[in-house]
């Protein structure tokens, strides 16, 4: 099925469906979309389609084809989870749907569980990225690369963002290729992306619904402290740590049957 639209107000979220059986909503991660996550290949979640599920990707706003506003709070990972929880309503409006996150995705679901947890049969959560404690510098980093991708031209963006040290883990495969985001509105995403955290570690408790934490190993963006933390703080959760590329690649069948494993 080709690209449609949903319409959540201030934006026209593009995504597309492949397969019958209970959803599986995919949300991507930061400067990301659905064509750059399925060209680069890691983690192909449309193979569950084959699997009995029915795999929903979308377009988080501002990326890939939902176009976006110079609107900074329009990129809270709480406003994301608004999105998100409205295409859930709109694809699967009698049945809770799985859902598997990338990063800001990952969050996007985690705002969307702490808000209405019954909309979720069980969720993937990859690579968390860093919270609370270990924020701080995360957020400095986004403000500052807003603020230069204010002066840049997107052959500027990429050679600099080509320049910056790759996590140990994809030291090897690092190919870093163009935001999936119009240089206009790079800088609110990125302001957006740096005022927002997790959710209070109090309300990620409550959460009630299965979940596989699947974090990589070294990388300070997505560091192991926040995954552990999760899975200490979610009473169904459980934690599972990629040392190398192959058990990335390994992801969706893991995933697969995980979702399978809780109807």
């Amino acid at each position: 099925m080709g690209t449609r639209f949903f319409d959540v107000g201030t934006a026209q979220l593009a995504f597309d469906a492949h397969g019958e059986g209970p959803v599986v909503l995919v949300a991507h991660g930061l400067t990301m979309s659905r064509a750059a996550d399925r060209e680069q290949g890691l983690t192909p979640w449309d193979g569950l389609a084959k699997k009995g599920f029915r795999v929903v990707a979308y377009d988080a706003r501002g990326h890939g084809e939902t176009a976006g506003r110079e609107v900074p709070d329009d990129y809270r990972w709480d406003s994301l989870a608004t999105d998100l929880l409205a295409l859930a309503e709109a694809v699967s409006p009698d049945e809770p749907v799985h859902a598997i996150g990338s990063s800001m995705g990952t969050a996007t679901i985690l705002h969307a569980l702490t808000r209405r947890p019954e909309r979720f049969r069980s969720v993937a959560l990859t690579a968390p990225p860093t919270a609370w404690e270990t924020r701080g510098v995360q957020q400095r980093m986004y403000e500052m690369t807003a603020a230069a991708a204010e002066t840049m031209t997107l052959e500027d963006f990429v050679t600099a963002s080509a320049a910056a040290p790759a996590p140990e883990i994809f030291a090897e495969t690092w190919t870093p290729g163009p935001p999936s985001i119009d240089m206009a509105v790079l800088p609110s995403v990125f302001r957006g992306a740096g005022v927002s955290d997790l959710p209070d570690p109090a309300e990620v408790a409550r959460i009630e619904v299965p979940a596989l934490l699947l974090p990589w190993a070294t990388d300070p963006g997505h560091p192991l402290s926040t995954a552990e933390r999760l899975a200490e703080l979610m009473p169904r959760a459980e934690l599972e740590v990629a040392g190398d590329i192959a058990t990335i690649r390994s992801w969706p069948d893991r995933v697969a049957e995980f979702f399978a494993a809780h109807p």
